[in-house]
């Protein structure tokens, strides 16, 4: 993967992760939550958001150490098929096509359907509790979280770099935390956005199945690289300066 792929590679990783923030399995869940890893209630959690931002932060440690351990897998993976890369690249962009066409709809797969996240009943004490919630969520594939990540993960084996394999992962995470700080910090807010737009959550779900077709044909045919090159082509070199 080259230095343009690879940044197109960050990109779509990115934005994964907010989609998959966005998503209808996650999105209702936050206030959750929130509530679950402070140990308050809403209403305490506005009066209190050093607190809330503290096991926000812990908790998306959390998630975000299975994530790119995930990615490390994925991409030791790649590695060892490295002289079979097409091959890995045409199957890889197949996978990721088939979870684009789950979350449009057009595929029914009952093996993205069934919940794998860890349940705790009760919350670890303490700070440390906070960080074992948070590889609890990113340990377990949600049916919304499932698809896409297993993209991002594919995207990673593809890769066979460790470095860059790890770094989509890290962006990803990010992509999934930004949102998620915002929100803790910030809840009463995110209530009244999700009261507003919460009938809109189904075109999440359907911009990343786009996002995912996509990217799994551009695999499939070995354009990902081809793709990446021509848009570092047309961005200005004012901006590829700062990047």
């Amino acid at each position: 993967m080259n230095d343009a792929s690879a940044g197109l590679g960050i990109a779509v990783a990115f934005t994964a992760g907010l989609l998959s923030f966005l998503s209808p399995c996650v999105l209702p869940l936050i206030p959750s939550y929130v509530t679950f890893i402070t140990g308050l209630s809403l209403e305490d959690v506005t009066k209190a958001r050093r607190t809330a931002l503290v096991h926000a932060l812990l908790f998306i440690f959390g998630f975000t150490l299975i994530f790119v351990a995930l990615g490390a897998t994925a991409t030791a993976l790649g590695r060892v098929l490295l002289h079979y890369r097409y091959l890995v690249s045409s199957v890889g962009g197949a996978l990721v096509t088939v979870f684009g066409l789950y979350l449009l709809g057009v595929l029914n797969i009952s093996a993205f359907m069934r919940e794998r996240r860890v349940h705790l009943a009760e919350k670890p004490l303490g700070y440390l509790g906070t960080v074992v919630v948070g590889i609890a969520f990113g340990a377990g594939w949600s049916p919304c979280l499932g698809p896409i990540l297993g993209a991002i993960l594919a995207l990673a084996a593809n890769s066979g770099d460790l470095s860059r394999g790890l770094l989509l992962l890290l962006c990803y995470s990010l992509g999934l935390a930004v949102p998620f700080l915002i929100a803790a910090v910030a809840v009463e807010r995110f209530l009244d956005f999700f009261a507003r737009h919460k009938g809109k959550m189904i075109w999440v779900n359907r911009a990343a199945g786009v996002l995912l077709i996509g990217v799994g044909i551009l695999m499939m045919t070995n354009r990902f690289s081809l793709l990446a090159t021509k848009l570092q082509q047309w961005t200005p070199d004012a901006l590829l300066r700062h990047l």
